[in-house]
């Protein structure tokens, strides 16, 4: 089955994987369908993805709230659910500005449609690896002020793409595109064992075809870091990055985790 836009609905995306996980409604068959094979594999993927959705809407409210950012790049975003991080932000400031970045159709389709009236917001169609042509977007160029402080998000993305795309490289290309006083969230899924590690990765990437990276280590989250000066509580499994009394519970099994954290572009 094909929509409209050209997009395989019987491949599995990562984006409508999510948002079944998420008990989202922009999702087909072949979705659910992997997300339950998945979960036989690491039966916490659904507290997990909750708990990373919190953990979203905790950093940018922090980020806004306390450290003044008033723009996001919100790198493959997937799609709109509850609690976006434009309506995070703007809760505290109308004003703040988000560009979401995904190279899903679907998601260029239905967050558009959702944004049409927030004139503060936009979805640019791209891949996230494609960072020349990202800063150069008129989506960026209209709403990002290069003079003033950005948060560019990867949250829960960079498993997505494989060693030989250099992940590493990306998160450095990013940094120095962003004004000084500017901050990266980083996050990834990790797991210490190889067997877990590797049995997902494989998975994933048979059901996506090709769309996928690998789960990594603790250590190559570290080595994404290099140019970030991390603010407390450091590189943590994300439930703990400084958790509110109303988040979901910590997710009852520890197959693998989401791991990351927040900090300020080295300059």
């Amino acid at each position: 089955m094909r929509l409209p836009y050209g997009v395989d609905v019987g491949i599995p995306s990562v984006a409508r994987m999510y948002d079944s996980l998420l008990g989202g409604r922009d999702n087909y068959p072949a979705d659910r369908a992997a997300c339950e094979e998945l979960l036989r594999h690491v039966p916490s993927m659904r507290e997990l993805a909750l708990n990373n959705r919190e953990f979203l809407r905790r950093v940018v409210h922090v980020l806004a709230a306390k450290y003044g950012i008033r723009q996001f790049i919100d790198h493959g975003s997937g799609l709109p659910t509850l609690d976006n991080v434009h309506e995070i932000a703007q809760r505290v400031d109308p004003s703040s500005r988000v560009v979401y970045i995904d190279n899903d159709p679907i998601v260029r389709a239905i967050g558009g449609v959702l944004l049409a009236s927030n004139e503060n917001t936009a979805v640019l169609q791209a891949d996230m690896r494609d960072t020349d042509e990202i800063f150069a977007s008129e989506p960026v160029e209209r709403l990002i002020d290069r003079n003033e402080p950005v948060a560019a998000l990867f949250v829960s993305v960079l498993h997505c793409i494989p060693d030989r795309d250099r992940p590493t490289e990306l998160i450095a290309r990013v940094a120095d595109r962003l004004p000084d006083g500017s901050m990266m969230v980083v996050c990834q899924l990790v797991s210490d064992s190889a067997q877990i590690r590797d049995a997902v990765s494989r998975f994933m990437d048979e059901q996506t075809q090709g769309h996928w990276g690998r789960v990594r280590e603790k250590k190559d989250v570290a080595g994404f870091c290099a140019p970030l000066d991390v603010i407390q509580p450091g590189l943590v499994e994300v439930s703990t990055w400084q958790p509110r009394h109303d988040d979901v519970p910590t997710q009852l099994s520890w197959e693998w985790e989401e791991y990351g954290g927040v900090g300020f572009v080295r300059r």
